[in-house]
């Protein structure tokens, strides 16, 4: 009896503990990963009249047989000249993370993976102060990426999932490995082609913001982005 109490424990935190995705277990379709660029336009909802706040130039370029490059540049309306680019280098077959780094009008960030730590700098450009960063860390996506690796998850009908993330803010309480949550996949049209909804949050926001991805069922493109951030809403339509 005790040996069947224990199997079944055993098993049990097995079956709970599944759905956390690392790199280890992902089960990432790396044929689905190809070169390409996107753009989005990004506006904010009032109340049904949209505002456009800008747009998003979104890059993936494999620069060689095991590296991926996710690159964003950010165009703001209101300040044309501003430069924000993220770069992210992740492994293509499972998306460890390599490298991060994050240059814009107000801070400038560098985040490099190791196996069991991540090192780097923070540097507030208002008040000119600099945070070294090294903060233990194993098995897990850099924040910034998460939003790629879902895109070549193997998605279907009912779909949840946690996902292991690093994420750091130098005012945030949570800083070093976190979550980010799957809460619904299903299937549905968008402009008259097959997508899959994929409704997460994270602890970034305290799950207090929701994004919800409109993914091409057969490129696996994301298509168009719905964000509500504590009930401030806006959306990314792709143009191209």
């Amino acid at each position: 009896m005790r040996t069947f109490i224990f199997l079944l424990l055993i098993s049990s935190v097995h079956l709970f503990s599944q759905n956390l995705i690392t790199p280890q277990n992902a089960g990432i379709n790396s044929k689905l990963i190809k070169d390409e660029t996107s753009e989005a336009l990004w506006y904010a909802d009032n109340a049904g009249s949209k505002t456009e706040i800008g747009s998003i130039i979104t890059e993936l370029k494999k620069l060689n047989k095991t590296d991926l490059l996710i690159r964003t540049t950010v165009k703001l309306n209101q300040a044309p000249d501003a430069k924000w680019t993220d770069s992210t280098l992740v492994k293509i077959s499972d998306f460890t993370p390599i490298y991060h780094s994050s240059f814009n009008m107000m801070r400038d960030m560098v985040l490099k993976s190791d196996k069991d730590k991540v090192t780097g700098y923070y540097l507030d450009k208002k008040s000119q102060k600099k945070e070294n960063i090294e903060i233990p860390a194993t098995h897990y996506f850099d924040s910034s990426s998460y939003a790629m690796l879902i895109r070549f998850l193997p998605l279907k009908e009912n779909y949840t999932a946690e996902i292991s993330i690093f994420d750091y803010n130098p005012k945030s309480e949570k800083k070093g490995v976190m979550k980010a949550y799957i809460l619904d996949t299903h299937k549905a049209e968008y402009k008259g082609k097959p997508v899959w909804i994929i409704k997460t949050n994270d602890d970034i926001s305290n799950k207090a913001s929701a994004t919800t991805y409109y993914i091409d069922i057969e490129t696996r493109k994301i298509v168009k982005q719905d964000m509500d951030m504590a009930g401030r809403k806006m959306f990314m339509e792709i143009v191209q």
